[in-house]
């Protein structure tokens, strides 16, 4: 496919120069975050500030075994740089809102920080899991040229969209204030009526009446629900 549909540019092609400059990037960002963490600020809330580095840290781990190992397609620089602005945004952002930058107060960890952080983590499960899945399938004999259905992506046809979701919620969730749950809002609104639309239509010319027997009987996004 020649041109770019829902942000993204669906050819195949390593592209290793660019995703080695995204992934810098975010790795220049995850430093940032743990120097604001554990340098010399007094933070009101420095517990909770080094937990959302620990959340950087993890996150870019993930971002590395997406670029080089599971994600196929061309990126193009403008992706890349847009992408990491993003990234210092929420990353930073979350880090500063936890550590109490705003509020100056620092907020008990409970509960909710344990399903924040499970969240995380089964947001994290569900995305790279699925797409390895995936991965492990196209290397089977008489996969090509057929829509993968099985594995998470059983439950619902975008899995790895949802998973970022519920990962982004959890992050916000361990950030102790309402100002980060924009962010797992944007990105649940982007998924379901910017990528996920010509993403279908992609799919649905690739591969026709298989594509379309999936779409009716699966989940677009949230599995069971919608």
């Amino acid at each position: 496919m020649a041109a770019p549909q829902g942000g993204v540019d669906r050819r195949h092609d390593p592209s290793l120069r660019i995703k080695l400059i995204f992934a810098t990037l975010h790795g220049a960002i995850v430093v940032i975050a743990l120097w604001l963490a554990f340098g010399p600020f007094d933070w009101a809330d420095p517990t909770r500030a080094r937990i959302l580095a620990g959340c950087a840290l993890l996150y870019w781990l993930r971002h590395l075994v997406t670029l080089f190992v599971l994600m196929q397609r061309r990126v193009a620089i403008a992706e890349a740089l847009g992408l990491s602005a993003f990234m210092a945004l929420f990353e930073l952002g979350f880090l500063l809102l936890g550590a109490g930058f705003l509020s100056g107060t620092a907020a008990p960890l409970t509960g909710w920080d344990g399903a924040g952080a499970a969240l995380l983590l089964i947001g994290s499960y569900l995305n790279t899991g699925s797409e390895l899945q995936r991965r492990a399938w196209k290397q089977q004999p008489g996969a090509k040229g057929h829509c993968y259905t099985g594995g998470l992506f059983a439950y619902s046809m975008h899995i790895n969209y949802f998973g970022d979701t519920i990962l982004f919620t959890g992050w916000a969730m361990l950030t102790a204030s309402l100002w980060a749950f924009s962010i797992p809002l944007l990105m649940a609104a982007v998924f379901v009526f910017y990528h996920i639309p010509p993403l279908d239509a992609y799919l649905a010319e690739r591969y026709g009446a298989e594509f379309r027997a999936y779409a009716k009987r699966t989940a677009r996004f949230v599995p069971f629900i919608y």
